[in-house]
């Protein structure tokens, strides 16, 4: 009989005692402990068993756990007589950053120190165990979420130092989500102030910590030495392109495969490898999302169940405040084509808005990218070749250029039904909604939009006709054709639609009386530079294409 799927467990006693559907991976304690690294980093994508993995680890070597072979005597690691006896043997401090999401400093700097009090407040049998003098007493006493960062950065290495005395044994300490207080910081604008709060932390935690045995830190991102790692040279990094661990997080082939036999589900292999597939990490290729595959054995309907889970506002607002070079390139991947680029696994926060290969490091390291292929070139640089990773992915990205346009939806579609029919007034009327309400949300707020060429709010309409008309057209912008570059480009599918083309220019006074006068230019300049010459390459007659002109002058667009 199939075992009964349970959705969002991170605890592993509870997956265990109730025989839910679980994976064995307890082989990662193994490796874990084997590999000799004293603090170890290991950055997946969200959802894919971090935080199982971390309680797993914490069940095994706690002390508060000893005698509990119950949990571990059916899976791998119990068949070793080394992994019996050190069950239930250490002192373990476990502490998750996955709930620090506030919007200002002083806020998530409280939300740290309320966890580190938390902690401490597990351990108060330490106060009567005589093994703290009166000082000590007294600091431990003092830990609170409004305590000085003096405090707060020596607190975690006291806690090591007076469970080492009480256990006589130095201890272990996991850290999950390590980056999600970093990743707020940037989206809300106090990065430096977080940066400096926490590498006083870490460096007394994992550095200069003469109680701790070994520690684990996991999170999404790796974010760069500079910032928060300076001083942490004990500190070993395993990323998604790490051969170490590599099928400790996520299920293998293999084990999916196992999974839909178990429940009379292996004629979907097909659609499941479709939808699910696509993450390799290190040598390891055919990864699958685990929260996905979870989702879909219990409810056997195919859907986006990992892209679901998270606003995904951080990469939203890269992607929407972008360069037109960022955005082209977001046309590129949902066709279904790659990227060649180096990337840099090193995150530098700093480097997001203005640094176009930081953006699609971010989006490999969040599972958004996957490597199809990478080689070195004559420089012996590594170059990647970057995909969207599957079915589930695309759709997510759709679905965020979906929402872009989603307050005003009804201006939107009908400019679109205007441009298809080839109605000029009408795609005037509603052109002029959307651009009046739409210009400023493209803009990083760096460059007023105003001032500027259009290119941040038109290449974000080119993903939206992308997403809405992707069935009947291909969509491409700023591309080679003539003797010169169009901006957009709809070439039919089928021989019911016309092609069409669409320049955009910016009203200049100097040059041009009115907004007709700019108008005019962009459609000369479609004849002039012969921008119909790729679609006439491909068979498709002068009469079948569209031209229009598109002038703005501030949030005013005329369309002729």
């Amino acid at each position: 009989m199939a075992r009964t799927v349970g959705i969002g467990h991170q605890n592993f006693e509870k997956l265990i005692t109730n025989d839910y559907f679980y994976i064995d991976k307890t082989n990662f304690i193994k490796e874990w402990w084997e590999s000799g690294d004293e603090v170890t980093l290991i950055t997946r994508p969200r959802r894919f068993g971090k935080t199982l993995n971390l309680d797993m680890t914490e069940h095994f070597f706690s002390i508060e756990y000893s005698g509990r072979s119950d949990l571990f005597q059916n899976l791998s690691i119990w068949k070793e007589e080394k992994y019996r006896e050190l069950q239930g043997t250490y002192p373990v401090i476990f502490l998750s950053f996955a709930d620090v999401k506030e919007t200002t400093f002083p806020d998530a700097r409280k939300s740290i120190c309320q966890i580190i009090r938390n902690l401490f407040n597990k351990y108060d049998f330490l106060l009567e165990s005589g093994r703290l003098n009166e000082d000590e007493s007294k600091g431990y006493n003092n830990i609170s979420a409004e305590m000085e960062n003096y405090l707060a950065a020596n607190s975690l290495k006291a806690l090591s130092d007076y469970l080492m005395r009480y256990y006589g044994k130095k201890v272990i300490i996991l850290l999950d989500e390590y980056d999600t207080p970093m990743q707020e910081a940037y989206v809300y604008g106090y990065w430096d102030e977080m940066v400096s709060f926490i590498r006083g932390l870490f460096n007394s935690t994992f550095k200069t910590n003469p109680f701790l045995a070994k520690a684990m830190m996991t999170g999404i991102t790796r974010v760069s030495k500079e910032s928060i790692f300076s001083d942490l040279n004990n500190l070993t990094v395993v990323t998604t392109t790490s051969n170490l661990y590599a099928d400790s997080f996520g299920f293998t082939q293999q084990e999916v495969w196992h999974a839909l036999e178990e429940y009379g589900l292996s004629d979907k292999k097909d659609d499941v490898r479709r939808w699910y597939d696509g993450f390799t990490f290190g040598n390891k290729t055919d990864i699958y999302n685990p929260w996905s595959i979870i989702n879909y054995l219990k409810f056997e309907k195919f859907a986006p169940y990992w892209a679901n889970t998270s606003s995904n506002s951080l990469v939203g607002k890269l992607i929407r405040e972008g360069s037109a070079d960022t955005k082209m390139v977001m046309e590129d991947l949902l066709s279904g084509k790659v990227l060649r680029t180096q990337i840099d696994e090193q995150i530098l926060f700093s480097q997001l808005g203005r640094k176009e290969s930081a953006v699609w490091s971010l989006l490999l390291a969040s599972g958004y990218l996957r490597v199809k292929h990478w080689s070195m070139d004559k420089r012996d640089r590594i170059i990647y070749e970057l995909a969207l990773t599957n079915r589930e992915v695309s759709l997510m990205f759709e679905q965020m250029v979906e929402d872009w346009f989603s307050d005003f939806t009804s201006a939107y579609n009908h400019f679109i039904k205007a441009l298809l029919l080839d109605d000029k007034k009408a795609m005037n009327v509603y052109m002029n909604r959307v651009a009046f309400t739409t210009f400023s949300y493209f803009d990083t707020g760096k460059h007023p939009s105003e001032a500027t060429e259009p290119e941040r709010f038109y290449h974000g309409f080119v993903l939206g006709l992308l997403v809405d008309l992707g069935d009947r057209y291909t969509i491409t912008s700023n591309r080679e054709s003539g003797f010169g570059r169009y901006d957009v480009m709809l070439e039919p599918l089928s021989d019911t639609d016309d092609a069409v083309i669409l320049e955009f220019k910016v009203h200049d006074p100097d040059e041009e009386n009115a907004l007709a006068d700019t108008v005019q230019e962009a459609l000369d300049q479609i004849d002039r530079k012969k921008y119909t010459a790729a679609l006439e390459a491909k068979g498709i007659p002068k009469e079948r294409i569209r031209k229009y002109g598109f002038a703005f002058e501030g949030k005013k667009v005329l369309i002729g």
